[in-house]
């Protein structure tokens, strides 16, 4: 009886782990459909993109640590540090920066945002290879 119970929480918890990253795709959809093409041009628009997308991944990762008796971590100082720099690429001009450092500071929030997913889904594989 046991397995039936873990067997109907793994399925409860990847149902919605499948719900949650189609609704995820959805809105990366509308983001995508509804912005006029020049706007793609913008760092703003790839920061939003890279944001959906971590979402995605922190969100997985919610999931996973329910399901799991050794969670997983996000690197939170990673995260504060990419928003920070989209953030400053947001506000680039009330805080009177060039485009240039503009530009740059969106690419670096990317990057790290990158970096943070990555270093998640990392952590997945090495503890999916572990526990089997």
């Amino acid at each position: 009886m046991p397995e039936t119970n873990l067997t109907n929480s793994g399925l409860k918890s990847r149902r919605w782990t499948v719900i949650f990253s189609g609704l995820l795709c959805g809105g990366l959809a509308l983001v995508v459909l509804f912005t006029k093409r020049n706007a793609f041009f913008s760092p703003l628009a790839v920061v939003v993109v890279a944001a959906i997308g971590l979402v995605a991944v922190l969100l997985q990762l919610r999931f996973y640590n329910k399901a799991r008796s050794n969670p997983v971590h996000a690197p939170g100082w990673l995260n504060v540090l990419g928003i920070l720099f989209a953030m400053a690429a947001l506000f680039a001009d009330r805080l009177r920066l060039n485009a240039e450092l503009a530009q740059i500071m969106a690419l670096v929030a990317i990057s790290i945002f990158a970096i943070s997913g990555a270093m998640i889904l990392h952590a997945f594989r090495k503890h999916r290879t572990t526990s089997k």
